[in-house]
């Protein structure tokens, strides 16, 4: 397979550009207080659960970087 070359992959982003400046018809027939009140701004409350991994995750790196401090410590001790 050969590569594509830098000149197919600008025309293919100077094409979805265009197209993305264009509105849809969809969007113009619809009033502007419909498409404001339609995307709902996330709360405080969909934060957490979003985020539920990151401490089991931060306190495993904890525990792995600090093994591995410990096991390099006691080598210097065998080793120097």
């Amino acid at each position: 397979m050969t590569k594509k070359s830098r000149y197919t992959k600008s025309k293919r982003r100077a094409t979805a550009t265009k197209a993305a400046g264009r509105p849809s018809p969809q969007a113009r027939t619809q009033p502007p207080e419909l498409q404001s009140s339609a995307r709902i701004p996330p709360t405080a409350q969909d934060s957490p659960s979003r985020y539920e991994y990151v401490i089991p995750e931060l306190k495993r790196i904890g525990i792995i970087a600090g093994s591995i401090m410990l096991v390099l410590i006691i080598l210097s001790f065998i080793l120097g």
